[in-house]
């Protein structure tokens, strides 16, 4: 079993900055990609972004230039940095990986359990 938990989530001003966590434990042999999707009230989960395990990486539209994600594969972590927030940026923040374990040698994937995010003055 494999297991991701998410931490940073919070409320902040508009303007402000957020930086989010995800650890993944469990039964790992590596991991391909990991993300980040968000969901809004009344909206369907969307992604913001991901990493490949090489490094490369996507974003959405709404928040390039302003999120960047890194992740460091000796911790099997990935993070987001979140830089002047919105309030269009508040959702519940999941993280999202593609593990290889030794059940799963083409890959599963896997997703904690949210953090929120609150952008509001």
């Amino acid at each position: 079993q494999v297991q991701l938990v998410e931490s940073g989530g919070g409320l902040v001003q508009p303007g402000g900055s957020l930086r989010l966590s995800c650890v993944a434990s469990g039964s790992i042999f590596s991991i391909n990609s990991m993300g980040w999707y968000r969901q809004a009230p009344g909206k369907q989960r969307e992604l913001v972004a991901f990493i490949t395990g090489g490094g490369s990486t996507k974003y959405a539209d709404s928040v390039k230039g302003r999120f960047t994600i890194s992740r460091d594969n000796a911790k099997n972590t990935v993070n987001l940095q979140m830089n002047s927030l919105k309030p269009e940026d508040t959702a519940v923040y999941y993280c999202n990986a593609d593990v290889v374990g030794t059940m799963t040698p083409g890959g599963m994937d896997y997703w904690g359990k949210g953090t929120l995010v609150t952008v509001s003055s």
